[in-house]
């Protein structure tokens, strides 16, 4: 015998029309409802970095888009095209100048804890230095890149030779202005400036600079996969073997490689001259540390604090803080540092206001991550975060 229908009384039935009603109007919502942050997100950052992947697989991109408190990871392409070796969010990368944005933030703290004066002249730390233009060189000019300062190490076209310590001093003493510059006069960026820099904290404190940065910026961050290590004799950063295996094999922007993976460059001939390798994970930490979003000693907030502010003012829209760059293109305030060689490219960006950040690590060279960043990627995430506009009719609940 069938088991019996059950009937629906009037209530029942109203209910269970209701019911059903409901039940379609939010399949239907779901279906055509605006799509979620996440997914916003993703096709601006798609967009964005497409440039950046080489067609034919010659390098690939990480990215972090840190976002309503939140870190969203992207990978594309290859760490090591030869391997089949994709690129991973613990891949590791050169990060060429991004490692400034470290040393800037040592400086800052000598200077809270009362170590160090931002008018303090480097020649105070360094006595080889007493050349007449060299000797009025300060701290604070050289963390900000308005010293004036430009050796033939600092642009193109790249020279042949490189500097033992004692080449250095000579350079530096010898060197005079081609155009007038005067310390703290003018913005120009020095990668000579952050190696003195690099030589003044380490007179300071007695210790390698990497040592320094490790003590007391990487492990009070909680990151475990950021170094600064010696070269080799073949220009192969000088790492553990879990490391080494992490680290991408470096492309031309046309996808020829250059070295091998964990390659480094550099002009001077002396420890710790050489860049910084990092992953994107890590580099999401120090994002959510410098937006104030992590829990942190609070001497090192207020350093990373600090190495934001303006120290002068480049263009109406363009400013100078300690390693950091300070952008408004469109409205939206941009703190950033750039950076790269002829075999990476790399970015880390801030929208403080909005609590946004973004990481950009590449393994070609030029591909000027910096630009599509400022241009497109930030100010398409700082406009998900700003309020809707109240729908016509709408009143605002009391």
């Amino acid at each position: 015998m069938l088991p019996r229908r059950p009937t629906l009384t009037k209530t029942s039935a109203t209910l269970f029309i209701a019911v059903t009603l409901f039940s379609v109007l939010l399949v239907t919502s779901a279906i055509t409802a605006r799509p979620t942050m996440d997914t916003d997100v993703d096709h601006i950052i798609s967009r964005g970095i497409a440039a950046m992947v080489a067609p034919n697989g010659a390098g690939g991109v990480a990215v972090v888009a840190q976002i309503g408190g939140r870190n969203l990871f992207f990978n594309y392409g290859f760490a090591d095209l030869a391997e089949k070796r994709p690129i991973t969010s613990d891949s590791l990368f050169n990060v060429g100048s991004v490692r400034k944005i470290f040393e800037a933030t040592l400086v800052a703290q000598a200077v809270l804890r009362g170590e160090l004066k931002l008018d303090d002249p480097a020649a105070k730390y360094i006595t080889e230095l007493h050349g007449d233009y060299i000797r009025q060189i300060t701290i604070g000019q050289l963390v900000s890149h308005t010293s004036g300062l430009l050796l033939p190490t600092d642009h193109p076209p790249w020279p042949e030779q490189h500097f033992s310590p004692a080449g250095f001093y000579e350079a530096l003493n010898a060197w005079t202005p081609s155009g007038g510059e005067q310390p703290g006069k003018q913005r120009i960026y020095t990668h000579a400036g952050y190696i003195l820099l690099q030589l003044v904290l380490e007179r300071r404190y007695g210790m390698p600079i990497a040592t320094l940065i490790d003590r007391n910026v990487i492990a009070p961050l909680g990151i475990t996969s950021t170094v600064v290590p010696e070269r080799g004799p073949d220009n192969r950063a000088i790492m553990s073997p879990e490391l080494l295996q992490r680290a991408v094999q470096g492309y031309s922007l046309h996808g020829e490689p250059i070295g091998l993976p964990g390659n480094q460059q550099s002009y001077f001939d002396f420890p710790g001259t050489g860049q910084m390798f990092t992953s994107a994970r890590d580099l999401a930490i120090l994002v959510s540390a410098c937006l104030g979003e992590r829990p942190l000693d609070p001497q090192l907030r207020a350093a990373l604090q600090l190495t934001q502010q303006e120290e002068f003012r480049v263009t109406a829209q363009h400013g100078q803080a300690m390693a950091w760059e300070i952008e408004n293109p469109f409205g939206v305030t941009i703190v950033d540092k750039p950076g790269g060689l002829d075999n990476a490219s790399a970015y880390i960006g801030l929208v403080p206001e909005r609590k946004i950040g973004l990481v950009i690590l590449a393994n070609r060279g030029d591909v000027h991550p910096f630009e599509m960043a400022r241009s497109t990627i930030l100010p398409e995430l700082a406009r998900l975060l700003m309020p809707k506009p109240q729908a016509l009719g709408s009143t605002a609940r009391q």
